[in-house]
C-alpha cells in the first residue's frame, strides 16, 4: 500500500472459493484476461511524440527512488507514480479498471506450483536493463537477499510471512528462479499477496559504493556482497543512502539503470519529475510519448488555478470545493474522469502514546469516537456525493465479493448523543463545550480503564495533510462534533510526506513516541499485497500498523486467511473484528482524484487503474 494519497495489505484465497472470486480476479479466467483493447499491437511501432503533465496530488511529490521502501516513504506518490515507471515490479496488477493480475505486463510468467504447493518456479519475459544486461533470475535473488537481511526496514514486512514463509531459494538457469516455502499455501494469495512484492533489482546496484565496480552477468556469484547477510546489509545502507540524496536522482550511475518503460531525465528536490522513454525498454509497448511529466503542487488550489488555465497540465485533478467550476474546466477541454481504487480510508491513533495511549486502547472510547465521524453527512456536504462510506477494512466499492454484510451494514452510525452515553458508562464526566473527565479510574466495566488516572482529561492531538480542503472540512467538524462531549481535539496540518513521516509505529518508551492521531488524507490501496486482509496493517508486528495495535485474536484471524480452505469465511471473520474492533478511524472514502484529462490525451479516461499504477506507454497525445 500503498499509502496514498493511497496505501497497502494482505490475503488468502482458496482453489476452493474461486469461483466465488471473480469479480477481483482471484484465481479465475478473468485474472489472466487480455488487456484493454487500447493495449494493441500497433502502438507498438508508434514512435514517441508529445507530451503529457500530470498534476501530483497536494504535498506528496516523490521523495524516494529505491524499490526497497520503508515505512515513511511508503506511498503511492513513491511507488505508483515514480519507481514503477522505471523499475518493474515481478507482476503487474491492474488490466484496465479491473482489479486482476495482468500478466502481459508482468516481468514474471505464471508461477507454477508443485509439491503440494511447496514449490514455486517462475520464469522471466524477456526484459532487459537499459545497461544491456537481461532481467535474470540473480536479479530476483538479490532482491531477495536483500530483503531477507533489511527486512526490519521494510515497509511491507510482516514477521512470519514474506520473505520469512520463504525457506529458500535459488535459480534453475539464467531466468528461471524457485522457491521453497515452509509449508503449503494458496497459490492465488502466494502469487497475489506475495511474490507480489518482489521487485528484480540490477547487479550493477550489487556494491557498497559509487566506487566500487558493478557487477554484471559474468560476475562470479560467489563474489557478490549480497551473498553474504552482512554483504546484504552494507549494499543495502549504501542503496537506503543514495536514495536520500535527490537532487542526484537523474545524473546518478545507480538510478539510471532502468527496465521500465522509463528513465528520469531531470529531477528537482521539490519533486518536478521529468521522464523520457528508456530505448533499451523490451517490455509489450514501447512508449507513445517522447516526455512525461509529473508536477508538484502544495496545495489543491494551486493545481486548480493551473488546471483552469489549460495550459500546462494534461492531466490533473478538480478538487471537490470546485466541482461548481466543472462546467468551465469543461470549456477549457478537459474531461471529467472519476478515479476510483481498490481500497480504504482511515487515520491512525498512536497506542503507544504516553499521554493518550491508555485512552486509545480503551475499546469503548475508539467506539465513542468513531459515532463522532459523520460519515453520510461528510459526503453529502463535503465530497458532493462523490464518496462511499468505510464501515472497516474491507472496500465497499468497487463492488466485491469480499465485504461482509456486517461490515456494509454500519455498526457504528454517527450519534454524538450515544457516544457521550458510552463515555459516561465507563466512568466519565461529561463537560460539553469543556473538558470531560475521568471520575472512575480503574479497570472495572464502568471505570476509565488502565492506564486512566482520576481527573484526566481527553487532549487529543490529531495533525491533518494540508492542502486539501475536503480533509480540512472533515476534520473541523470532528473537532466541532467532539467539542459537544468534551473531547479537546487540537489540530494542526502538515504535508503529506511529513504527516505519514510522523505516523511511523513506535514503542511507548520512545522520546519519538509522542504523535498521538495522524490523518495523511486518504487510506490504503491494496498493493503490494492486492487482496483483502491485514497483514500489513493491523498485525502486531507489521511495518505499516502505524499504530501499533495489538491483538492476539487480530493475528489469529489474519493468519486463518491465509491458511483457511474456506477463504470467504475466513475472511468475513478476520473483517468483522476488525470493524467491531476500530483500529484506527474509518472514514468516508472519496476517490482517488477526480481526474481532469484533456482532450488532446488519448488512452487514460475510462482506464485508471484500480490499485493506482500508471502506465504512461499507453497514453498518447493527439
Amino acid at each position: 500500500m500503498k499509502i496514498s494519497p493511497r496505501r497497502r495489505v494482505t490475503t488468502l484465497v482458496a482453489s476452493t472459493a474461486v469461483a466465488t472470486l471473480v469479480l477481483s480476479g482471484v484465481g479465475s479466467s478473468a485474472a489472466q484476461a487480455s488487456p484493454k483493447p487500447h493495449h494493441t499491437k500497433a502502438a507498438r511501432v508508434a514512435k514517441p511524440g508529445g507530451t503529457i503533465t500530470m498534476a501530483e496530488q497536494p504535498g506528496a511529490a516523490p521523495n524516494y527512488i529505491f524499490p526497497l521502501t520503508p515505512s515513511t516513504n511508503f506511498a503511492t506518490s513513491n511507488l505508483s507514480f515514480f519507481q514503477t515507471l522505471m523499475y518493474r515490479p515481478l507482476y503487474w496488477f491492474g488490466v484496465g479498471q479491473k482489479p486482476e493480475i495482468n500478466y502481459t505486463l508482468s516481468v514474471g510468467k505464471k508461477p507454477v506450483y508443485s509439491n503440494n504447493d511447496k514449490t514455486v518456479t517462475v520464469s522471466l519475459n524477456n526484459y532487459k536493463w537499459s545497461d544491456g544486461e537481461q532481467v535474470s533470475a540473480q536479479d530476483v535473488i538479490f532482491w531477495m537477499n536483500l530483503v531477507k537481511a533489511n527486512k526490519a526496514k521494510w515497509a511491507a514486512y510482516v514477521p512470519g510471512a514474506f520473505p520469512d514463509n520463504i525457506v529458500s531459494y535459488k535459480a534453475l538457469g539464467p531466468t528461471t528462479v524457485q522457491f521453497q516455502l515452509n509449508q503449503s499455501y494458496n497459490p492465488t494469495w502466494f502469487t497475489y499477496n506475495e511474490l507480489s512484492q518482489i521487485t528484480p533489482l540490477p547487479l550493477a546496484w550489487d556494491k557498497t559504493s559509487l566506487q566500487a565496480p558493478s557487477p554484471s552477468a559474468s560476475t562470479p556469484v560467489s563474489s557478490l556482497p549480497d551473498q553474504t547477510s552482512a554483504g546484504a546489509v552494507a549494499v543495502y545502507n549504501f542503496l537506503n543512502t543514495q536514495a536520500g540524496i535527490l537532487s542526484t536522482y537523474a545524473t546518478s550511475p545507480i538510478w539510471s539503470i532502468v527496465d521500465g518503460p522509463y528513465r528520469l531525465q531531470s529531477f528537482t528536490t521539490q519533486g518536478k519529475a521529468v521522464f523520457i522513454p528508456n530505448k533499451s525498454y523490451t517490455g509489450p509497448v514501447k512508449s507513445k510519448i517522447a516526455k512525461f511529466i509529473e508536477l508538484p503542487f502544495t496545495s489543491e488550489s494551486t493545481e486548480f488555478n493551473v488546471l483552469r488555465a489549460g495550459k500546462t497540465i494534461n492531466y490533473g485533478y478538480i478538487p471537490y470545493t470546485d466541482l461548481a467550476q466543472k462546467g468551465f474546466v469543461a470549456s477549457q477541454g478537459y474531461k471529467m474522469d472519476p478515479w476510483t481504487t481498490f481500497g480504504f480510508n482511515y487515520f491512525v491513533e498512536n497506542f503507544n502514546n504516553p499521554v493518550d495511549g491508555a485512552i486509545f486502547k480503551q475499546l469503548y472510547f475508539r467506539q465513542a469516537f468513531q459515532r463522532l465521524v459523520d460519515q453520510q453527512a461528510w459526503i453529502k456536504h463535503f465530497a458532493q456525493g462523490l464518496a462511499v462510506p468505510t464501515y472497516g477494512p474491507v472496500p465497499i466499492a468497487p463492488k466485491n465479493n469480499f465485504a461482509s454484510a456486517y461490515e456494509k451494514k454500519n455498526p457504528y452510525p454517527y450519534s454524538v448523543s450515544l457516544a457521550a452515553k458510552i463515555l459516561k458508562q465507563h466512568g466519565w464526566t461529561i463537560k460539553a463545550g469543556g473538558a470531560s473527565f475521568c471520575a472512575k479510574p480503574g479497570s472495572g466495566a464502568n471505570e476509565c480503564g488502565a492506564g486512566i488516572t482520576k481527573g484526566e482529561k481527553i487532549n487529543i492531538a490529531l495533525q491533518y495533510v494540508s492542502g486539501v480542503t475536503l480533509v480540512e472540512q472533515e476534520m473541523q467538524a470532528l473537532k466541532s462534533a467532539a467539542s459537544n462531549i468534551g473531547i479537546n481535539v487540537q489540530l494542526s496540518k502538515a504535508s503529506f510526506n511529513q504527516v505519514i513521516s510522523n505516523a511511523a509505529p513506535c514503542s511507548s518508551g520512545s522520546s519519538t513516541c509522542t504523535w498521538q492521531m495522524e490523518n495523511w488524507g486518504a487510506g490504503w490501496v491494496y498493493a503490494p499485497d492486492y487482496l483483502p486482509t491485514g497483514g500489513e496493517i493491523y498485525s502486531s508486528t507489521a511495518g505499516s500498523n502505524f499504530g501499533s495495535y495489538n491483538s492476539a485474536e487480530a493475528n489469529a484471524l489474519i493468519n486463518a486467511t491465509h491458511t483457511s480452505p474456506n477463504t470467504i469465511k475466513a475472511l468475513t471473520n478476520y473483517e468483522n473484528y476488525i470493524t467491531k474492533q476500530l483500529p484506527v478511524v474509518f472514514t468516508p472514502n472519496a476517490y482517488f482524484q477526480l481526474s481532469e484529462v484533456s482532450s488532446n490525451v488519448r488512452g487514460i479516461t475510462g482506464n485508471q487503474n484500480p490499485y493506482a499504477n500508471l502506465t504512461p506507454e499507453y497514453w498518447s497525445v493527439k
